[in-house]
């Protein structure tokens, strides 16, 4: 299928404001793994990420809501 050169090209990472820190890295690559092996329901991701002794933001064992608040302040 040919390019429709009416829309307009994206760059790569054109929202982002900053480099990743090592810690949205870390999460980024946890999440890939949470997602490839155990799932994508929210309930899946939080478990996914406990086991994985990922922790929240403020330390403690994610839950449902800890993951909607990170997520909603990193943008996704």
């Amino acid at each position: 299928m040919p390019m429709n050169t009416d829309w307009p090209y994206l760059e790569i990472h054109q929202s982002r404001t900053h480099e990743p820190s090592p810690y949205e890295l870390k999460l980024a690559a946890t999440l890939e793994e949470v997602f490839t092996k155990d799932g994508h329901e929210l309930a899946d991701v939080v478990r996914g990420l406990n086991v994985r002794q990922i922790p929240a933001p403020d330390g403690a064992p994610w839950t449902e809501d800890s993951f909607r608040a990170e997520m909603h302040r990193l943008g996704a």
